[in-house]
């Protein structure tokens, strides 16, 4: 039981930090600090993507749901759980680049826009 709780704690986190790559640049409109644990982790996981690793948090959750004495899963997260829904077929390492590519533009247009809003609030402030 406490291995199926914890499975699931690492599924939540695990997708919490997909969120977090994804949208977590909009965060830096509210506190420019962050973009210590912003960028890093963004740059984490399109590299993850572009070069095919998997991330170290579906090996924790495929030994904890042995340990509960579940079947793991093969593949990623992001294959177990999101493709499915996204693309029903299966990923390829294609769509693994596609993705990452899709998350940086996403963050780069983020990072822009947040600059964009500094600038604009620093010279209101200048004037």
């Amino acid at each position: 039981m406490v291995y199926l709780i914890l499975t699931d704690l690492v599924v939540i986190v695990h997708a919490l930090f997909i969120v977090f790559v994804i949208l977590g640049g909009l965060s830096l409109i509210a506190r420019r600090y962050l973009i210590v644990v912003h960028l890093p982790a963004a740059i984490w996981a399109s590299l993850m993507s572009f070069m095919g690793w998997t991330c170290p948090l579906t090996p924790l959750e495929n030994y904890l749901r042995n340990a509960a004495g579940a079947d793991g899963y093969t593949g990623g997260f992001v294959e177990h759980y999101l493709m499915p829904v996204i693309y029903p077929v299966g990923i390829t390492a294609n769509i693994h680049i596609i993705l990452g590519i899709l998350v940086v533009l996403l963050n780069i247009s983020i990072y822009a826009f947040v600059y964009h809003k500094y600038r604009v609030k620093r010279n209101r402030q200048s004037s």
